[in-house]
């Protein structure tokens, strides 16, 4: 292991030790090395700025509570982040009844979807077609269901390994890999359904 990783690793145990004894600053130090991923998480997963919030509050009471019960010889930030997949599917579970329009991807002032653009990046036609051709993928992924959804969202959204997701959803990696296999083929079926649906109306028009 190289050296600033078994650095990053000591460190890591000496705040969880520190945190366990209820240093809050210790806490807090661990909570924000790994924040900013579990909020893209939850707001994946719940696709509002709002319920992603609450998802939040709610994990990280759970992970102080639960603190002690850390087995140390795992990941910290992998812990967390199935706390919040758990939390986020307890809430879909609460709300599965509830009617969401917003899309995965919203800016805070804004329903649309947006993609961030470099200076020196496509056309303004391009950009467009970048834009809707994200939107449909999107779509096409509410469509999959929840369980293709959360293996597409951790995997391909947010670059898990197979063996970190195997943790945060408590499987084996043969699962996650047969999963991912079956989750990105319903999706594939999915965006060229509605691709071949696309053309037979602009035929009809």
């Amino acid at each position: 292991m190289p050296d600033h990783k078994k650095s990053s690793t000591v460190k890591e145990r000496e705040l969880i030790m520190r945190a366990k004894q209820g240093d809050e600053a210790s806490f807090e130090a661990l909570i924000l090395s790994c924040k900013g991923k579990a909020y893209n998480i939850a707001y994946r997963y719940m696709r509002n700025e709002e319920d992603a919030l609450d998802v939040m509050q709610e994990s990280f009471i759970k992970i102080y509570r639960h603190l002690e019960k850390f087995n140390e010889q795992s990941q910290f930030d992998t812990w967390v982040y199935r706390i919040v997949v758990n939390a986020c599917n307890d809430m879909l579970r609460k709300n599965k009844n509830k009617t969401i329009n917003d899309t995965i991807y919203k800016n805070k002032d804004s329903e649309d979807v947006f993609i961030e653009i470099a200076d020196k990046g496509p056309r303004p036609d391009e950009i467009l077609e970048n834009k809707e051709k994200s939107k449909y993928i999107l779509s096409c992924l509410e469509k999959t269901g929840h369980d293709h959804k959360e293996i597409l969202i951790l995997r391909d959204i947010q670059g898990f390994s197979y063996e970190q997701i195997a943790q945060i959803l408590n499987c084996s990696m043969g699962t996650v890999k047969s999963r991912l296999s079956r989750a990105r083929l319903k999706l594939k079926e999915i965006y060229l359904a509605g691709k071949q649906s696309e053309q037979i109306e602009d035929q009809c028009v």
